[in-house]
């Protein structure tokens, strides 16, 4: 006889899952976000940009809930904004639980499984009113199919990041580019900065942050992210249902 004191009250929502390269499925634990990682998208967003390694400071980060992948491609164009902005980035996924305590940033990437690639989708007009009031932005990041991302890459096929380059097109026309090697936060610089303030654990993503061309999106806008010849995201931005846009 079931136990009613252990029984759920309403039917358990089913994980996010991410289709894998070869063959299963990714779920989705948490989704940590990495602001300002690439110094030209920092100055075009009016934020200081060190000048060294040395002069970095401490990481940006931000949450998005798990539900909020996207792996279709298909993008509503998300209510309560009238200027949606695209952001091009290397996405991280963990295969292990971290152990107990900060992670050495040497050692650290041994958690990762695989890359993707991914769209770090921004209702920019409620997070600059956000900021402008000294506010949190958490509704200018964290909503509805704000993280498009494409199938994961296991870390063995992929190589060294610092070779590889995240480009985007939106309708035909080059937007976005840049070289991992210019992360001002490499991976395992992040995963030891996170742990220092999550616990890490298998399942979990970090998107890793854009470099500079972040722009608008409008609905019909088709895009194409890229992360060389590693992985690859489709998708198109459509009319969402019930209200009109914004």
């Amino acid at each position: 006889m079931t136990d009613p004191a252990t029984t759920d009250a309403i039917p358990a929502p089913t994980p996010s899952r991410i289709p894998v390269r070869g063959g299963g499925m990714f779920p989705v634990r948490r989704i940590y976000c990495v602001g300002r990682n690439f110094a030209d998208h920092a100055k075009e967003m009016g934020a200081a940009a060190p000048a060294s390694k040395a002069e970095r400071g401490q990481p940006v980060f931000f949450l998005k809930p798990a539900d909020a992948i996207v792996t279709d491609g298909v993008v509503p164009y998300p209510h309560g904004t009238h200027d949606l902005h695209h952001e091009i980035e290397l996405v991280v996924a963990l295969g292990r639980d971290a152990p107990a305590g900060v992670l050495d940033p040497h050692n650290a990437e041994k958690l990762v499984y695989g890359y993707g690639v991914g769209l770090d989708l921004t209702r920019r007009d409620l997070q600059a009113a956000a900021k402008a009031k000294g506010l949190p932005w958490d509704t200018g990041k964290a909503f509805d199919h704000s993280a498009p991302v494409s199938e994961l890459v296991p870390a063995a096929a992929v190589g060294d990041l610092d070779t590889l380059t995240l480009t985007l097109l939106v309708s035909g026309e080059p937007r976005q580019r840049g070289a991992l090697s210019d992360l001002i936060w490499n991976v395992g610089d992040i995963l030891h900065e996170l742990s220092k303030l999550y616990a890490l654990r298998a399942g979990d993503l970090i998107f890793m942050g854009t470099p500079a061309g972040v722009g608008p999106l409008q609905v019909g806008d088709a895009f194409v992210a890229r992360l060389d010849g590693i992985a690859e995201l489709r998708g198109e931005i459509v009319m969402p249902t019930g209200t009109g846009v914004g």
